[in-house]
C-alpha cells in the first residue's frame, strides 16, 4: 500500500552559580516547579471530585428508594412528583459540579503535557535518536490513548480539532504538533505522519520532520498540503455529530506504520474509549477494500478527495 515504513533498532569571590548563567537550565528548573505546581492542584481536583462524587451518591440513593416505594405503592402521588422533581434538580447540579471539576482537571494534564512538550521542543537540536519499530508504535499509541476526552456544557457545540471537526481555515499549527503531511518521493505522492518544526507567514509553508526516526527527513510545504491532528477525542454518547458517520471516506493511519491511507468508515466509535473500525482501499481484496481494522481518533482525518482511486 505505497510507501513502506521501516525503522532500525571556593576561592573567597562571588561567582554566578551554574544556573544563573545558563538560561536553559533556569528554563528547565521553571518547567520542573510548574509541573510539580500543576501535579498538586490536579491531586486536589481529584479529591475534590471523589468527594462530590461520594455526596451525590446519597442524593442518587434518595432517587432509588423513592422510585422503589411508588412501584410498591404503584401509584404516583403529588408528593412523590414533588419529590422527584426536587431530587432530580439536585442530582443534576451535582453532575454539572462534578463535571466542572473534570475540566478543570483534564485542563491541568493539559498544561502540563504542553510543558513537556516544549520542553522536548527546545532540546531538539540535539541528535534525534533512533527508535525501534515498537517502539515508535507504542509511542503512537499512546499518543492517541491519552488524547483529552472533549466534554461539553450543556448546549454547548465542539470545538475545531474535536473528533471529525476540522481546524478553522486561519488555523496555524504550532511547533511539534503532530499533523498529516502530503509529500512527494519517488515521483508519488503520500500523506505522513510529521511534526511542525515552524511555519513561515510570509511564505504561508510549514517546515516539518517526518515522525520516522530513521528517515529524519526535514520537508517545507505549502499550508494547504498539511491537515492538523484532532487534538480532543469527540464523546459518542453526548457528541455523536462530532465523528465521522458510517461511509465517510477520510484518510486513516495504517496500522503499524506512520502513512495515512483513504478508506471508508464502517464503524465509528460507540462509547469513549472505542476506535474507529475502517475499510482501507486494498486493490488486492476483491472488492477493493480491505477487512474491517481499527484505528484511533487521534489518527482519523477527512478526505477530500473524492473520487477513488
Amino acid at each position: 500500500m505505497g510507501r513502506t515504513k521501516t525503522i532500525s533498532g571556593g576561592g573567597g569571590t562571588n561567582s554566578p552559580s551554574s544556573s544563573d548563567s545558563n538560561p536553559a537550565s533556569n528554563t528547565a528548573q521553571k518547567s520542573e516547579t510548574r509541573i510539580k505546581d500543576l501535579l498538586k492542584e490536579l491531586y486536589t481536583l481529584i479529591h475534590n471530585v471523589q468527594d462530590e462524587r461520594a455526596r451525590g451518591e446519597h442524593n442518587l440513593t434518595n432517587i432509588s428508594k423513592t422510585h422503589e416505594r411508588m412501584q410498591q405503592e404503584q401509584r404516583v402521588t403529588p408528593y412523590y412528583k414533588t419529590k422527584l422533581k426536587g431530587l432530580y434538580k439536585t442530582a443534576m447540579q451535582d453532575a454539572e459540579v462534578e463535571a466542572e471539576l473534570l475540566r478543570k482537571a483534564l485542563d491541568k494534564i493539559s498544561e502540563i503535557k504542553s510543558i513537556r512538550e516544549q520542553r522536548r521542543i527546545a532540546d531538539s537540536d540535539r541528535p534525534k535518536p533512533i527508535m525501534r519499530r515498537g517502539v515508535l508504535m507504542s509511542m503512537l499509541q499512546q499518543n492517541a490513548s491519552t488524547l483529552p476526552l472533549w466534554v461539553s456544557k450543556p448546549g454547548e457545540k465542539p470545538p475545531p480539532l474535536c473528533g471529525a471537526v476540522p481546524a478553522d481555515n486561519n488555523y496555524i499549527a504550532k511547533p511539534g504538533d503532530k499533523v498529516a503531511a502530503r509529500v512527494r518521493s519517488d515521483d508519488e505522492e503520500n500523506w505522513i505522519l510529521a511534526e511542525v518544526v515552524s511555519f513561515n507567514a510570509s511564505a504561508n509553508k510549514y517546515d516539518v520532520d517526518d515522525i520516522d526516526a530513521d528517515e529524519g527527513k526535514e520537508h517545507t510545504l505549502s499550508k494547504r498540503r498539511i491537515v492538523a491532528l484532532p487534538i480532543w477525542k469527540a464523546n459518542p454518547e453526548t457528541d455523536p455529530a462530532a465523528l465521522f458517520g458510517k461511509g465517510s471516506l477520510v484518510l486513516a493511519l495504517y496500522p503499524q506504520t506512520t502513512c495515512f491511507y483513504r478508506a471508508l468508515i464502517h464503524e465509528p466509535p460507540k462509547k469513549q474509549g472505542d476506535e474507529y473500525s475502517v475499510l482501507f482501499e486494498d486493490t488486492s481484496y476483491p472488492d477493493g477494500y480491505s477487512p474491517p481494522l481499527m484505528v484511533a481518533q487521534r489518527y482519523v482525518i477527512l478526505c477530500k478527495e473524492d473520487k477513488k482511486k
